[in-house]
């Protein structure tokens, strides 16, 4: 028997982990790697200066794309996730995959998927030249804060439950 779309999209058997955390103190300034972090609704994750309610409270990019993004500038191995200026790198599960919906990080956490994480100039002053094409399609995902708590390095990423379209909303 046939899966219709809307049946394979609610069914997400992967469990990704996360494998690196950042804040950034100021604006440009320098990235902060962390083993754990407080994450709120108001806010997103404490101590970060983009921290504000909106759509782009957490930052996330997939540790496969990382490679993707080396191979593409030419580098042996991975490119640097500071270098990305992301808040959270995650393995094993397809970070666009979770478009209109909820994910849960650790016991607590719940993310929502806000939309895709373009680059911007900042990659080419980051990685070079060729830096901002490199990140294309690569940038990983913006999110908001459902509900808070305490992430840390290698907790659990899973799918939760689809979020209505817009589209769908007005049906």
């Amino acid at each position: 028997m046939e899966k219709s779309i809307k049946t394979l999209q609610s069914n997400f058997p992967q469990v990704g982990k996360i494998d690196w955390i950042s804040i950034r103190l100021k604006k440009r300034g320098e990235v902060k790697s962390l083993k754990e972090v407080q994450v709120n609704e108001s806010n997103g994750l404490e101590g970060d200066h983009y921290a504000k309610k909106g759509n782009r409270m957490v930052t996330l990019i997939q540790a496969e794309h990382l490679t993707t993004v080396g191979q593409l500038l030419g580098i042996d191995g991975p490119a640097d996730p500071s270098l990305t200026r992301r808040n959270i790198v995650v393995s094993g599960i397809n970070l666009v995959g979770l478009k209109d919906a909820q994910f849960q990080i650790g016991d607590e956490v719940i993310l929502q998927t806000t939309g895709l994480c373009y680059p911007c100039s900042r990659m080419e002053e980051n990685f070079g030249d060729g830096g901002y094409h490199a990140m294309r399609g690569h940038g990983g995902i913006t999110t908001k804060v459902i509900r808070g708590g305490h992430i840390k390095v290698g907790d659990p990423v899973r799918f939760v439950a689809e979020v209505p379209s817009k589209k769908e909303e007005k049906v």
